[in-house]
């Protein structure tokens, strides 16, 4: 059976990285074991770097194949 990861997540507070996070906002998340022991996740930001953040602060989303395939393009082409 495959595993089936989260890989996306929606922005619900920001308090305290408002120039990091938009509210609201769809953020890819990138895997990180280590990090979600501690539950942190791992999210490209508004910079562009990946950076932990509180687990609490956002919600996964399941999106449509078509509509990921979209995000990642439009990340590398940024």
């Amino acid at each position: 059976m495959r595993r089936v990861t989260k890989r996306f997540a929606l922005c619900l507070d920001n308090t305290g990285s408002e120039a990091s996070l938009i509210l609201g906002k769809v953020y890819r998340i990138i895997p990180d074991a280590r990090a979600a022991k501690d539950d942190l996740l791992r999210v490209i930001d508004e910079s562009g770097e990946d950076y932990l953040f509180a687990k609490g602060q956002f919600a996964f989303v399941a999106l449509p194949q078509a509509v990921k395939k979209r995000i990642l393009a439009f990340e590398r082409a940024s």
